[in-house]
């Protein structure tokens, strides 16, 4: 029996795994700092209940990827302060995310996720660290599909140039 066969938590983390463990739980600190910002930014109720939605899963990830982090020894980025919530009427109005920013944020955030989850499911040796993040990518794109639907909603989302008529083909 080799060393990476058996209970793949026995197993030893490989560098790539600790790295991007580690950065997740990173990402995933400055998520729920930022998106308490934008909750206190937003009007929208919709738009808060996804933020809501987004920071719970960013705290669930921190638990799990630093508890993944601990077991193996190694050590976790310290976690931010929590943002005290604030009126949206004392943001001047100059120096306030508008819910149109907000959206397109997390929409990028959200897709960002995506693609992280996929290389580091892609580099996994150990099959745990491969479905936690296979979970995640399954979370994030509900989560996304969310803030889509509500951005066309709303009229927030901004197209890409849209290809309305088509070029003929010319059979020669």
């Amino acid at each position: 029996m080799g060393i990476l066969s058996g209970n793949p938590k026995d197993e030893p983390m490989h560098y790539g795994e600790i790295f991007s463990v580690w950065q997740a739980s990173t990402v995933a600190k400055g998520a729920v700092s930022c998106y308490q910002a934008y909750l206190n930014h937003s009007g929208d109720k919709e738009l808060k209940k996804i933020l809501d939605a987004l920071i719970d899963q960013a705290k669930l990830e921190i638990k799990e990827f630093d508890t993944l982090l601990t077991d193996n020894g190694i050590a976790s980025a310290p976690l931010m302060p929590e943002r005290p919530p604030v009126k949206l009427e004392d943001i001047p109005v100059g120096a306030r995310f508008t819910d149109p920013e907000i959206a397109a944020k997390i929409a990028c955030d959200a897709s960002l996720g995506l693609v992280a989850c996929s290389q580091v499911m892609g580099q996994s040796v150990r099959e745990d660290i491969g479905a936690l993040f296979a979970k995640y990518h399954l979370t994030k794109t509900a989560l996304g599909l969310k803030i889509l639907q509500l951005s066309k909603e709303k009229g927030w989302l901004i197209p890409p140039p849209l290809q309305v008529k088509r070029p003929e083909i010319v059979n020669t």
